[in-house]
C-alpha cells in the first residue's frame, strides 16, 4: 500500500484557509531585516528576521511560509473530515461525505488498529512465502499490482509519447526502499544503508521472526536492492525524454524480459495491451528479468516481504508505526517527533478520497470571485510570455513560429475540476481502516488502469483542489492552479497588483515556463515529444540554461557540509521556471500598473512589493538530515536559492533596490543568465 507521508518538497508552495477580500497592506514591512543590505543577501533581508524567530516545531522537517500556511490548510480540511465523521451515519448511503467521515472514522480508532496487529498483511505475507520459483514470483506481483499494491516497479497509464491523444501502458523502474540509486553505493550514505537494515530487521521482527534470521533477510534485502540500484537510472538520467518512452510490442518486451510474460502480466490487471505498451527503462528491466531467474526464491520473498510489511507499517499497530517513523522521518530526516494522529490519517484520507474531499473544500473555501480574478491574471502573465517569446534575439524565426504555436495552445485550469470524479463502487466501512485503505487503492488503481487505451482527457486534473501546489503537464499542455494556491500570500482576490504579480503572478509564469525549459520544451503543442527547433536555437539554449546550472550548482545550503552543493542539473527546469515566471509576471504588472501613480504602500515602490513577495514565499529553514535527502531526490533547489536566483538575474531587481554592480546580487556580463 503506498505511503502517503509527503517525502519532498513540491514547487510554488503557500496556502491560506479563506480569501482575505482587503486592499490593505499585507507585507508586514517589520519582518525585513534593515541590518542586512537587500542587494548582498536578498532572502535574509526578505526574511531573516522572521526565519529567527520561528523555530522549526518538533513534529516538522522544515518551518516556512508554506509551511505555516498548509497548517491552517489542514486544520480547514480537518473540519471538514470531522464534519463528515459525525454527520456519517444520517448521511445519504454512498454519498462522499458518508465515505469520507467513515474513512476518517476508523484511522482514528487506535483501538482496534492496534488489537489488529499485522493480521491485516498475515495473508499477504502467506501467500509471498509460498512462492518457490520465477514463475510464481511472476504470477504473484502481477495479482499484487492488481489489487493496487504493485512491488519491485511502477506501472500505469501516460500519454504517449509520439501520439499524446491516446493513453498507452508505462512500466517504469522502481523497488527501492532507500531515497536514490546512490544511497546503495556511495560511502557518505553507509549510516544511512545500516540504519535500513535495523530498521528492516524490526519490520520482520514485529511479524513474528526471531531477531538472527530477520537480521540475515534484512541483509538480504539489501542486497538485493543494491543490485537492482546498478541498473536504475540517476534522478538527472531521469528528466531525459529519451530515457521515460521506449515502446514496444508484447513481444519485444518478452525479449528484453524473457522470465516476465507481459501478456499474462496485462491479462491479471484486466487491461488491454493493445498495439503495445513503454518499457520506459529497458536496461533496469533486462536486470530485474535476470534477478527472475538468477536471485534465490528465498531472498526474493525477503524482498517482497519486507516491501509488503514497509509500505503497510505506517496503517498497522503502533510499534509498526513507530518503527516507520523511526526511519522514514526521524533517520532519514530528522524529524523529531510524530506529527499528530489526525494530521497522518487526514494525510490518508487525501491519498484515498482527495478528490472527494476537494469538492467539499471548494465549497467552503473557494468564492467564485476568487477563480475569476485568478483567470484575468492568468492572461496577463502569459500575454506577457507571449510578447517576449516574439522579441526574443536569440530565437530565429523558425523556431519562434514552433513556440508561439504551442503557446497558443495552452490550457489554463483554475481552482478545480469543471466535472468531478465518481466514486460508486468503492466500499467503506467504519471499522476497518486497513480495509478501506486497500479498497481504495484497488480502486484508485482499476480508475487509473481504465484509462489505457482511451483517449487522453485535457481537462482531467492531477491535483486536487486542496493541494498547495500548481503544474504544468507536457502531454497535455495545461497549466493547473489548484483552488489552495489562489489565496494569500500567493493571491488576493481584491488586492494590491504587485503582491499578486510577485506571487501567485511569478507561478503562473512559472508553470507556463515549464513549457519551454530544457524538458517542456522537447513537446510541443500537441504533447508529443518532438522536436521543433533548429539545431542552432537548441544550441543557443544549451549555452544559456548551462550558465543557470553552474549558478545553481556554486549554492552550498549547508554550513556543515561545504562539499553538498545543489545539483543545478537535477533542478534546472524548475530554475528555468523560476526565472522566466518572475520575468514574465514582472512584465505583466508593468503593462498592467505601469502608467498608473505608484501607491508606495509603506514605503515600498511597486516593484519592490513585487520582489519582496516572491522572496515571501520561499521564507523558511530546514532541518539538515531533510536538507541533505531533498539535494539528492528533489527537483526544486533549495527554497533560499530561489528566493535570490531569479531577482539575481534581473535588472529589474537591481533598479528596485538601488543595487550596484559587484553586488553579491547583480549577476552581471557572462555570469547573467538570459534565457526569456
Amino acid at each position: 500500500m503506498p505511503r502517503t507521508t509527503p517525502r519532498l518538497l513540491v514547487s510554488a508552495l503557500a496556502l491560506a484557509v479563506s480569501i482575505q477580500l482587503a486592499a490593505a497592506p499585507v507585507f508586514d514591512i517589520g519582518d525585513l531585516d534593515k541590518s542586512v543590505s537587500p542587494c548582498t543577501d536578498f532572502n535574509a533581508y526578505a526574511n531573516g528576521k522572521w526565519i529567527a524567530a520561528n523555530p522549526i516545531p518538533a513534529d516538522k522537517t522544515r518551518w516556512g511560509a508554506f509551511d505555516e500556511l498548509r497548517e491552517k490548510s489542514l486544520a480547514a480540511q480537518h473540519t471538514l473530515v470531522e464534519r463528515a465523521d459525525k454527520s456519517a451515519d444520517t448521511a445519504t448511503a454512498g454519498s462522499i461525505e458518508q465515505k469520507i467521515g467513515w474513512l476518517y472514522r476508523s484511522g482514528m480508532d487506535e483501538t482496534a488498529i492496534d488489537k489488529a496487529g499485522y493480521a491485516p498483511i498475515k495473508h499477504d505475507l502467506a501467500e509471498i512465502a509460498r512462492l518457490h520459483d520465477a514463475r510464481q514470483i511472476a504470477a504473484w506481483l502481477g495479482q499484487a499490482f492488481a489489487r493496487g499494491d504493485g512491488i519491485g516497479f511502477r506501472f500505469g497509464p501516460g500519454a504517449d509519447f509520439k501520439d499524446a491523444r491516446r493513453q498507452i501502458a508505462f512500466a517504469h523502474q522502481g523497488g527501492l526502499g532507500l531515497p536514490t540509486p546512490d544511497y546503495y553505493s556511495q560511502d557518505e550514505h553507509k549510516d544511512i544503508r545500516a540504519a535500513y537494515v535495523t530498521y528492516l530487521t524490526r519490520l520482520f521482527e514485529l511479524t513474528g521472526v526471531k531477531a538472527k534470521l530477520a537480521a540475515r533477510k534484512a541483509q538480504d534485502v539489501l542486497a538485493f536492492e543494491t543490485r537492482l540500484a546498478k541498473a536504475s537510472l540517476s534522478r538527472v538520467e531521469l528528466r531525459d525524454p529519451a530515457n521515460q518512452y521506449h515502446f514496444m510490442t508484447l513481444a519485444e518486451a518478452d525479449k528484453v524480459t524473457p522470465h516476465l510474460d507481459w501478456a499474462a502480466f496485462f491479462k491479471a490487471l484486466g487491461v488491454a495491451p493493445g498495439d503495445g505498451f513503454s518499457l520506459s527503462q529497458p536496461k533496469f528491466f533486462a536486470e530485474f528479468d535476470a534477478m527472475l531467474a538468477s536471485v534465490p526464491a528465498a531472498q526474493w520473498r525477503d524482498y517482497l516481504a519486507a516491501h509488503a510489511i514497509d509500505e503497510a507499517a505506517p496503517f498497522l499497530s503502533q510499534p509498526f508505526q513507530q518503527a516507520s517513523f523511526e526511519f522514514h522521518e526521524h533517520t532519514l530526516n530528522g524529524q523529531p517527533e510524530q506529527r499528530a494522529r489526525w494530521k497522518r490519517v487526514l494525510d490518508a484520507v487525501n491519498f484515498s478520497m482527495g478528490m472527494a474531499l476537494g469538492e467539499l473544500y471548494v465549497k467552503d473555501y473557494f468564492p467564485p470571485a476568487a477563480k475569476a480574478r485568478a483567470q484575468q491574471l492568468v492572461d496577463n502573465v502569459n500575454n506577457a510570455m507571449k510578447a517576449r517569446l516574439e522579441k526574443l534575439d536569440w530565437m530565429s524565426q523558425a523556431t519562434r513560429e514552433k513556440a508561439l504555436a504551442k503557446w497558443s495552445t495552452f490550457l489554463p485550469k483554475i481552482g478545480y475540476p469543471d466535472k468531478w470524479r465518481q466514486w460508486d463502487g468503492l466500499t467503506i466501512v467504519p471499522n476497518d481502516y486497513f480495509a478501506n485503505l486497500r479498497a481504495a487503492a484497488a480502486f484508485n488503481y482499476r480508475y487509473q488502469l481504465d484509462k489505457i487505451g482511451k483517449p487522453t482527457d485535457r481537462y482531467e486534473w492531477f491535483m486536487t483542489p486542496q493541494t498547495v501546489n500548481a503544474y504544468y503537464s507536457a502531454a497535455t499542455n495545461t497549466i493547473n492552479f489548484p483552488a489552495a494556491i489562489l489565496q494569500p500570500p500567493f493571491f488576493y482576490a481584491d488586492g494590491d497588483d504587485a503582491i499578486n504579480y510577485g506571487g501567485i503572478g511569478a507561478v503562473i509564469g512559472h508553470e507556463s515556463g515549464h513549457g519551454f525549459d530544457d524538458k517542456g520544451s522537447q513537446f510541443d503543442g500537441a504533447g508529443n515529444n518532438e522536436n521543433w527547433w533548429t539545431k542552432e536555437d537548441r544550441d543557443r539554449f544549451n549555452e544559456r540554461t548551462a550558465k543557470l546550472v553552474a549558478q545553481f550548482d556554486a549554492y552550498v545550503p549547508l554550513a556543515d557540509h561545504p562539499d553538498q552543493h545543489v545539483n543545478g542539473k537535477l533542478t534546472l527546469g524548475e530554475n528555468i521556471g523560476d526565472l522566466g515566471g518572475l520575468a514574465f509576471a514582472y512584465d505583466a504588472l508593468q503593462a498592467a500598473d505601469g502608467n498608473k501613480p505608484d501607491p508606495m504602500i509603506d514605503g515600498l515602490t511597486r516593484d519592490q512589493r513585487f520582489f519582496l513577495n516572491w522572496a515571501r514565499v520561499w521564507r523558511g529553514n530546514i532541518r539538515d538530515k531533510a536538507q541533505l535527502v531533498l539535494l539528492n531526490t528533489d527537483p526544486h533547489a533549495p527554497a533560499r536559492f530561489r528566493a535570490i536566483g531569479a531577482p539575481s538575474n534581473m535588472p529589474a531587481f537591481a533598479k528596485a533596490f538601488d543595487c550596484k554592480a559587484g553586488d553579491a546580487m547583480v549577476r552581471s556580463g557572462d555570469q547573467q543568465v538570459k534565457i526569456w
